[in-house]
């Protein structure tokens, strides 16, 4: 029988110390596994670990593993924050207290966009605790080839943060995905009464911006000190973190492949959530081969 999860029956929270700083961290965790996914969610408005994955829980979990899915601070029910560093960096920091607070070992980590970000910095800095990485949407700030920066996705995000209205929402959303026609009023209400709900995490994200515009830095000259199999997962038409930044990954990286979604924005773990459960499933199981 397939188990049903629920946000509320997995939701949970840790206290932290991270760089001088005491911040309860919200979690979902479904407990059981003998091996453990970590999925690192986005950074866009009224992002959480739940709203990013809730499509790809249960065929992990029938699978035997155990999945968490961890809300970075400034987001969904974690402790806010301004953060004037590299994002990317303090959430790898965060997650390496929740690794030590659950007594982990070696994790495997799915991250979509500033998820992504985070779980390259996190196999840098501790390597340790990585079994495979899945990147999608993200993995290394800098420039592109093909795209004019910043992005008219990240455009349109600036939009929400500074004034979060059903609108300008409904405006970035309409190019976060390739296919719009799926998106249903209640994920637009849902995801505008989490951005409603926490203020105080738009406020400090813009002056976050405002205090460093790079949250996420080129980690590009730093790729090839990771050894990981690392599966990398793009749509072709995302506006949000160019295709060419999955190319930059696939050249950087020691143990990598690449599979390029046709008609996909960015997020691909929910535009195609089967055939991304079965290829996700397929690489923790295989590997490269």
């Amino acid at each position: 029988m397939t188990q049903i999860w629920t946000e509320s029956s997995t939701s949970k929270f840790v206290s932290l110390r991270i760089d001088n700083d005491e911040l309860k961290i919200h979690y979902n965790d479904t407990e059981s596994g003998s091996e453990v996914v970590v999925m690192l969610h986005g950074s866009g408005p009224g992002a959480s670990g739940w709203a990013n994955f809730n499509r790809n829980i249960s065929s992990l979990t029938e699978a035997g593993y155990r999945v968490i899915l961890l809300d970075c601070p400034g987001w969904s029910k974690s402790d806010t924050l301004v953060c004037t560093g590299s994002r990317s960096h303090l959430n790898a920091r965060v997650l390496k207290g929740l690794v030590d607070a659950l007594n982990l070992e070696k994790i495997h980590i799915i991250g979509n966009s500033m998820g992504g970000h985070s779980a390259v910095v996190f196999a840098l800095e501790y390597s340790e605790h990585v079994d495979k990485l899945i990147l999608m949407g993200g993995g290394t700030g800098g420039g592109s080839i093909f795209t004019p920066m910043p992005p008219e996705g990240i455009k349109q995000m600036s939009k929400v943060c500074r004034d979060p209205t059903m609108e300008n929402l409904k405006a970035m959303m309409n190019i976060f995905v390739f296919d719009p026609t799926a998106l249903t009023d209640d994920l637009f209400e849902t995801r505008l009464s989490n951005i409603l709900t926490r203020k105080d995490h738009l406020e400090n994200f813009v002056k976050s911006i405002q205090a460093n515009p790079k949250q996420f830095p080129d980690v590009g000259h730093r790729l090839g000190e990771i050894t990981n199999e690392t599966l990398i997962l793009w749509g072709r038409d995302d506006r949000f973190v160019p295709m060419d930044t999955s190319f930059r990954l696939l050249n950087g990286l020691q143990r990598a492949e690449l599979h390029i979604f046709n008609r996909c924005g960015h997020w691909v773990q929910w535009e195609y959530a089967s055939k991304f459960n079965r290829m996700v499933l397929d690489f923790l199981k295989y590997g490269i081969q």
